[in-house]
């Protein structure tokens, strides 16, 4: 592992790589990155009691409640990231373009140092558009090159790109996509574009994505509990959670020598132990005595003509126990287009989803989004709660 040469431009990550090519050299503490007010990579140094070989803490997204403190080693972190230049076939480039406070961010950052290779940063400071996007690109100058986006900024990409756009996703050897499900129609469209990705499935628990293509990196497991829940285990796996013994015990356990996470997601595993990820386990929806996962209303609701996206929760419903509520990103952001499309709603989706058309509908031009383009599930619940009531 080298530092590198660090990349310069209107995000200057360079006291950020410095950091973190301390804290993995075992020559200064563990760091944490975050963004500050004017987008700039802020390094807080953190003292990982117990933990000596401490390079990096993450915190998870926040997505369904308060973020945890993810305590990354060294040894995860270079597991990790050798497994990615093999799952990958080489070590490149990396373009950031995520915030750096979030595992998929950070990795870019610890991927380019174990590699010796030069990052460059996105300038999110006006937030993603396919523009900023290219722009980046285009500053990248080797010829093998990678980045890491969520579903959304893809989708933002592809959505009516210009030439200049697609051409910088063609040239990437690997775009890594996670952070949240892909649709298969947007997973097609990459692929009739021409462009390589490479969908991951993981968290700042295991270093980021660890599953690629529904394939276990080399040194990952995976397993599947008695309950259907998705186990990752390995060499990626972290130490815990930061100064909370008692939720490091719940999610983490030794087995055999190896070290699991057990995940809030139910799976299916193939013969050839292919993974598939079914949904989250808390996302069934008990309604008028039938059971429903959220998961399958969601992506029976994103086939419908004028529907970009969609979240679906359970609500309390004096009537139903729970009623299914839905966040709906229309097409047509305008607002006759979402008047429109309220308005005709009832008629088009009673005799298409039947049982499964929610109850309650919230329709805005686009998803809520916590910073690292997660879509922010507990805001959305929240307001589709206070919708129903």
């Amino acid at each position: 592992m080298t530092s590198g040469p660090v990349a310069f431009g209107p995000v200057n990550i360079e006291p950020a790589l410095a950091a973190l090519a301390a804290a993995l050299h075992g020559e200064g503490p563990a760091v944490e990155l975050s963004a500050g007010p004017d987008g700039q990579p802020v390094v807080t140094a953190v003292d990982t009691p117990g933990v000596e070989d401490a390079a990096v803490v993450v915190r998870t997204s926040g997505s369904t409640g308060t973020p945890k403190a993810t305590v990354l080693t060294l040894d995860a972190l270079a597991a990790s990231s050798m497994a990615t230049a093999l799952a990958l076939k080489g070590e490149g480039q990396w373009l950031l373009a995520l915030p750096v406070q979030y595992v998929a961010g950070v990795q870019v950052l610890v991927r380019s140092l174990f590699a010796g290779t030069r990052p460059w940063a996105m300038d999110l400071s006006g937030g993603f558009t396919p523009e900023a996007f290219t722009a980046a690109a285009l500053e990248l100058t080797d010829k093998i090159r990678f980045t890491s986006l969520v579903p959304t900024q893809l989708q933002r990409l592809l959505h009516a790109p210009s030439a200049e756009t697609l051409a910088v996703l063609r040239r990437f050897n690997g775009i890594l996509l996670g952070g949240a499900p892909a649709s298969p129609e947007l997973l097609a469209a990459a692929r009739e574009a021409g462009i390589r990705v490479v969908t991951t499935y993981g968290s700042a628990e295991t270093c980021g994505g660890c599953v690629y293509d529904g394939e276990p990196l080399d040194g990952v497991e995976v397993k599947l509990g008695e309950d259907g829940r998705i186990l990752l285990g390995g060499a990626t796996i972290a130490s815990g959670y930061l100064d909370s013994p008692e939720l490091t015990d719940q999610a983490f356990a030794e087995e055999d020598g190896v070290r699991w996470y057990r995940t809030n997601d139910l799976g299916e595993l193939d013969a050839d132990g292919r993974l598939t990820v079914l949904g989250r386990a808390d996302d069934v929806v008990l309604t008028g005595g039938l059971k429903i996962s959220a998961a399958h209303v969601q992506a029976e609701l994103e086939k419908l003509d004028g529907v970009q996206a969609a979240f679906v929760a359970g609500v309390p419903s004096a009537e139903w126990g729970q009623a299914l509520a839905a966040y709906v990103a229309v097409a047509d952001t305008s607002p006759e287009g979402i008047e429109t499309f309220t308005a005709r709603r009832q008629e088009t989706w009673g005799p298409k989803l039947g049982p499964l058309a929610p109850k309650t509908v919230l329709a805005a031009p686009e998803l809520l989004l916590l910073p690292n383009g997660k879509p922010d599930r507990l805001g959305m619940a929240v307001l589709l709660d206070s919708l129903h009531q």
